[in-house]
């Protein structure tokens, strides 16, 4: 595999020039950098994972250009899906930490944080994660090819290369968008059906069972399969249905810290956000740390080999159009910028040699979030263990300098927002560079591409976290936040803040036994912290999957094409939902007559609700509209 790089030659050679940095493929890109981004933020928010955003932003892209507009440049369809991912990358790294600042200052009664603050950290983070990565694309993307597969990239481009069926995929992505647009807003616009349902289990006193029958979680489930699904839910039953019976049982008319009232006179969902809650957190905690554990022999030789590469970068410059990358200089100039920002700018509390730290820090993560993800995936990239071991080391510093307090402990924040969206950014740069390195595209092009992703989403995250904390507030049921609340209590603990540590270091015990079984921590964590309703829910979309996987009596052409059209209808839903959640958080501060928008749409208020069997029905449903784009639909053609 040495010299796969020598023979390698991209789809579009390197001596012909094609429409690619277009207006089009910018203007079409900020649109699906802000709604992908956006979406994430939600599903984020509410189920504590994102999904990438890449593949569906091609197939949009090339359902557009190629049908509506009647163009055909697949550099232009890259150049979309470049610009169109780094917005799901901005609020993947965004809603880990930033929630934090908004539950801080409601506990302090200070309102929430400026729409400034959060998109100047959103855009230092993003800005500095696609600078890093520059410097090191030949090294890790050009002379590693053929030894880093870049899973998401490689099979961006493939999706693009089959771009003759684009038309019929991109169908699949619009149809999953309006179906669960449709169906998000009946459920929790109208209320016409709960979309959670719930049962106490009386005599099982302190558990409840039910199921969030929502779109996105079928997405999620899907797109991770039975196993991560499978592993999420296994969380949640040791949660539901083992400890808070327990918890419970012992507990009796005791009143126990955090909680401020008999727990026999508590339901499951108090129970769960009283005492549970800070179990999964511990556990989160616990599963994050010993993924970088694991991760640090892989970390080091992956810093130490991308610098070897970056030192023998300049004696490579061929000239080439596939070979251009944004000049050092400019790139330096950039960085030295952002630093002098990061001083100067309040919400940074750093002095200069604290900002120069935060960017030492985010070139080392970003460096190996970039090399990590070629090796593993994006989806395995350990960004929360690398946001707990930026936050426990920021907070001791700021500690240690005497900046403590409220003030100390949104600092940290500040620069553990700015390293997890380095390191989240970094990886999306270095698998669209992966991508536009098999089709032939101009890298410079493309990373000023990613740096108007960017700037995009960087100033819709705002808007999109102040309308969601305005609408229900985080660590509610309705947006669990769980790394954010999890980064909150990290701080809040260094700080001395009172926590209460036996809880967490319960889940940080379990999390421990978890993996000395060999199952994956994280996913088995995130369902211990959050409710059981949310991980039933995507159960059911990995069900689907697997019933699509070991289905008899299908040809594995056909079982390939049915579970990739899943992916994208799947992916469609995630991006609806998230969408009307947004457009429903905005009618619920919507003031209107007596009440909010939101209300006065609200059926309930008029005694018209088709209760849990109606929840069901709609589900069902639901899961059909799945099969059918995506199994029943080659059967039909077939």
């Amino acid at each position: 595999m040495a010299n796969s790089k020598d023979d390698f030659k991209p789809f579009i050679p390197a001596g012909k020039v094609m429409p690619e940095f277009t207006f089009t493929s910018i203007i079409l890109g900020i649109l699906l950098a802000v709604l992908f981004g956006a979406a994430n933020a939600y599903l984020g928010l509410r189920v504590g994972m994102t999904v990438s955003a890449s593949i569906p932003a091609a197939v949009i892209s090339m359902g557009i250009i190629r049908l509506i507009l009647r163009k055909d440049s697949i550099l232009e369809n890259n150049m979309v899906q470049t610009i169109g991912s780094a917005g799901e990358s901005v609020a993947a790294g965004a809603i880990f930490t930033l929630p934090a600042m908004f539950m801080w200052m409601a506990e302090w009664g200070q309102g929430a944080p400026s729409l400034t603050e959060i998109s100047l950290i959103a855009l230092v983070g993003g800005l500095l994660g696609v600078l890093f990565m520059i410097p090191l694309r030949k090294a890790l993307i050009v002379k590693e090819h053929g030894v880093l597969p870049y899973p998401e990239g490689t099979a961006c481009a493939e999706v693009l290369l089959a771009g003759e069926e684009g038309g019929t995929k991109a169908s699949a992505v619009f149809g999953g968008l309006g179906i669960a647009a449709l169906y998000k807003f009946i459920a929790d616009g109208l209320k016409l059906f709960p979309s959670e349902v719930h049962y106490e289990v009386k005599a099982y006193k302190g558990s409840g069972v039910g199921v969030d029958v929502l779109p996105a979680l079928v997405g999620v489930g899907y797109i991770c399969g039975p196993r991560i699904a499978g592993y999420m839910l296994a969380g949640g039953i040791v949660s539901w249905l083992v400890l808070m019976p327990v918890i419970s049982l012992f507990g009796g008319s005791a009143v126990m810290f955090p909680a401020t009232e008999p727990i026999s006179a508590l339901g499951s969902f108090d129970i769960w956000s009283n005492y549970v809650r800070y179990i999964g957190a511990g556990a989160v905690a616990a599963g994050g740390i010993m993924s970088l554990i694991k991760s640090l022999p892989l970390i080091v030789k992956t810093f130490s080999q991308a610098l070897k590469g970056l030192s023998s970068n300049r004696e490579e410059d061929t000239g080439l159009r596939t070979d251009e990358d944004i000049n050092i200089k400019i790139i330096l100039g950039a960085v030295i910028i952002i630093i002098i920002a990061i001083w100067l700018l309040p919400v940074f509390p750093v002095p200069l040699y604290g900002a120069v730290i935060i960017a030492v820090f985010g070139f080392f993560f970003a460096t190996v979030s970039a090399r990590l993800v070629g090796l593993v995936g994006s989806s395995n990239n350990p960004v929360s263990g690398m946001a707990i071991a930026t936050l426990l080391i920021s907070t001791l510093l700021l500690k240690a300098t005497g900046l403590v307090g409220r003030e100390g402990m949104l600092g940290a924040i500040a620069i553990g927002s700015i390293i997890c969206i380095v390191a989240a950014i970094a990886g999306d740069t270095s698998q669209d560079l992966k991508t536009g390195y098999i089709l032939g595209a101009t890298p410079k092009k493309q990373q000023y591409g990613e740096m108007i992703g960017v700037i995009a989403a960087s100033l819709a995250i705002g808007g999109v976290l102040y309308l969601l904390n305005a609408a229900w507030g985080y660590g509610s049921t309705e947006l669990p936040a769980p790394q954010a609340i999890l980064m909150k209590m990290v701080v809040e603990g260094v700080m001395g803040g009172n926590l209460p540590w036996n809880l967490v270091f319960a889940g940080a015990g379990i999390a421990i036994a978890v993996e000395i079984l060999g199952i994956p921590v994280l996913p088995f964590a995130v369902g211990l912290y959050l409710p059981i309703h949310l991980s039933a829910g995507i159960m059911v979309g990995g069900l689907v999957r697997l019933f699509f996987e070991k289905k008899k009596n299908i040809s594995d052409e056909k079982r390939k094409d049915a579970i990739d059209r899943g992916v994208l209808y799947t992916s469609g839903m995630i991006a609806g939902e998230g969408l009307v959640g947004i457009l429903l958080a905005v009618f619920a501060i919507v003031p209107f007559g007596v009440g909010t928008f939101g209300e006065a749409i609200d059926l309930t208020q008029r005694g018209i609700s088709l209760g849990n069997i109606g929840s069901l029905i709609f589900f069902i449903i639901l899961i059909f509209t799945l099969f059918k784009a995506s199994l029943l639909h080659k059967e039909r053609s077939r």
